[in-house]
C-alpha cells in the first residue's frame, strides 16, 4: 500500500492536469467536443518595485474541461491507492 501525503497528491493533480491538456490539444479538431476542448486562460501578474528589488511575474493557466475531467479522475485514483 502506497502511503498517502500532500506531495504525492500534488503530483497526481498535476499529472491529471497535463493528460487533461494533452488530451484536449489531441481531440481540438474534432467539432462535436469542441466544448470540452476549448481552453480559457487565466493570468496573474503580480509586480513591485521597491527601489532594492523588483520583479515582474506572469503566471497563466489554461483551463478546459478536459482538463478538470483529467484532475477529477486523478484525484479519484488518489483515493483509490
Amino acid at each position: 500500500m502506497m502511503k498517502k501525503n500532500t506531495w504525492t497528491l500534488l503530483i497526481f493533480l498535476l499529472l491529471g492536469l497535463i493528460v487533461g491538456s494533452i488530451a484536449a490539444h489531441l481531440l481540438s479538431s474534432v467539432e462535436e467536443i469542441s466544448f470540452l476542448t476549448k481552453a480559457t486562460p487565466l493570468t496573474w501578474q503580480p509586480r513591485a518595485n521597491l527601489d532594492v528589488i523588483s520583479y515582474d511575474l506572469r503566471i497563466t493557466v489554461k483551463i478546459s474541461l478536459l482538463s478538470i475531467a483529467g484532475l477529477a479522475a486523478s484525484f479519484w485514483i488518489y483515493r483509490r491507492l
